[in-house]
């Protein structure tokens, strides 16, 4: 805020107590009192520890507001006029040295922190401000600037709370109300956030049709090993597609929660109609962060139909627990339940549960800013009807998520490892009933670069091998996509 005039005092505030008083001399509109700051606490605190001496001696002590020290030279020259272009880095130079002569003068350091606020130096804004409203709690210049410091910094509510109390002083000049109301509808309106965004992508897929690689399958029948060729339309068939994917998510932040909502409709479309995806995910998160720790619970939806058909619905529960850590790397512990719906083949419906934990990484060093993320979680999915092949299935997965900054876009990976095995045995027919187990891995690579305005650049690489004692859930999958991403 700049300064046009300098303060005048307006009113009086008396605290009155059993044993005492202590009168408070408040100054004008350049004044506003501090809840939102530790200022405000700190000068709380001095008055009180000078009402504990007034009660003792039964004698009210009143206390002025803090004056300008006498050896601090007229800040009037360095006040800017609001319709000149600022040079606020040399007036940051000039008032740095006149601290020591300038301690107990808080327009001093209001304007000081409004400098280091235009400069870009937050953290020294924030400490240089609170120092400011230390010395007059009602300062409102100041305030408005330690408002804007916390805004920027992230401190959207507290920024918000300050915000709402300059509104609300009764001789808040004209000029000024419209600007403040519109930085507070600004600032509110961030607190519920939406947007969409469309993705493009043309692709070519080696298994469109996520058929097994063998060519035939091994059968036993009367305790002897006949080989099956499968024919062309059980084989893997492999072509170009189109991906189209359409999002919209909402976020509503509170103080000390938030909640996201996420709607994603995705296509896949190809010469092998039999093959062609869509594919309908609904998410819910509520989010609790805290400093100590933080947690969140998951809601979500899925449909899949395949080649114009419903296939599978899920339905699931998750959370997520981030204990208090001091470390670099924050542990996680998190589990999921989800409801697994097969609309063709009822015997295959199950229950899938999963139990695990990792550690978050942030990571700097010569190739850049790094994100690593490592799980690790045990499985157990259990069939709702008896007579499944298989019965229970019980493994393991391990997933690793790594993200790097470069410096014309970001490049990011995931590492997954899936290993499960069955209870009982497949199928009699199967090599000889035996318990079948799957090995199942994939790598997925992406890299995203912003284009143009809203519009980034989207490259993906994914590449997977299933592995397993039975023929028939043997397969490899590759493929590989280039297109647009569009936020709206």
């Amino acid at each position: 805020m700049s300064h046009s005039q300098q303060p005048t005092p307006i009113f009086h505030y008396v605290y009155s107590g059993q044993q005492g008083s202590v009168e408070l001399q408040l100054a004008s509109f350049a004044r506003v009192q501090l809840s939102a700051s530790k200022g405000f606490f700190l000068s709380i605190l001095f008055a009180l520890l000078t009402f504990s001496v007034s009660a003792q001696s039964q004698t009210p002590v009143q206390i002025q507001a803090a004056t300008p020290s006498p050896s601090c030279p007229d800040l009037t020259p360095y006040y800017p006029a609001e319709t000149a272009l600022n040079d606020w880095l040399a007036i940051e130079e000039e008032l740095k040295p006149l601290m020591q002569r300038c301690l107990e003068n808080t327009e001093y350091f209001a304007l000081l922190g409004a400098a280091q606020l235009h400069n870009g130096n937050i953290g020294d804004a924030l400490e240089t401000l609170e120092r400011s409203l230390l010395l007059e709690p009602r300062n409102g210049a100041a305030q408005i600037d330690y408002a804007q410091a916390l805004f920027v910094q992230g401190q959207l509510f507290s920024a918000l709370a300050l915000n709402e109390q300059l509104l609300l002083r009764e001789d808040l000049p004209e000029d000024l109300q419209p600007v403040l109301q519109e930085r507070q509808d600004n600032w509110q309106a961030m607190t519920r956030q939406t947007g969409f965004q469309a993705d493009v992508l043309v692709g070519y897929d080696s298994n469109l049709n996520g058929a097994p690689t063998p060519d035939q399958i091994t059968l036993t029948l009367s305790g002897e090993s006949i080989n099956l060729p499968l024919g062309p339309d059980f084989r893997p068939v492999e072509g170009p597609y189109l991906n189209l994917r359409l999002s919209g998510r909402h976020r509503q932040l509170a103080p000390d929660h938030q909640h996201n909502v996420l709607v994603e409709l995705r296509g896949r479309v190809s010469e092998d109609t039999a093959s062609d995806l869509l594919q309908l995910d609904t998410r819910y998160a509520f989010i609790k962060p805290g400093r100590e720790h933080s947690w969140q619970v998951n809601a979500g939806l899925g449909h899949l139909m395949f080649g114009g058909s419903p296939l599978y619905t899920a339905t699931e529960v998750s959370g997520r627990y981030i204990p208090e850590s001091e470390r670099n790397c924050r542990p996680y512990l998190t589990a999921a339940t989800q409801h697994q719906l097969y609309h063709n083949q009822s015997k295959l419906n199950a229950v899938e549960s999963k139990l695990g934990g990792g550690y978050n990484c942030p990571v700097m060093n010569r190739l850049g800013n790094q994100q690593l993320n490592l799980e690790l979680s045990l499985l157990s999915n259990l069939p709702i009807k008896s007579g499944r092949p298989g019965s229970s299935r019980y493994g393991w997965q391990v997933n690793l998520d790594w993200q790097l900054e470069l410096p014309h876009g970001v490049l990011s990976s995931q590492i997954n490892h899936t290993e499960l095995d069955d209870k009982k045995g497949y199928s009699t027919l199967l090599v000889d009933g035996a318990e079948r187990w799957i090995s199942r891995s994939f790598v997925l690579l992406q890299y995203r670069q912003p284009w143009r305005e809203n519009t980034t650049l989207l490259v993906n690489l994914y590449h997977q091998e299933q592995r397993s004692n039975i023929e028939l859930f043997r397969s490899t999958d590759s493929t590989v996509e280039l297109g647009l991403s569009i936020a709206f």
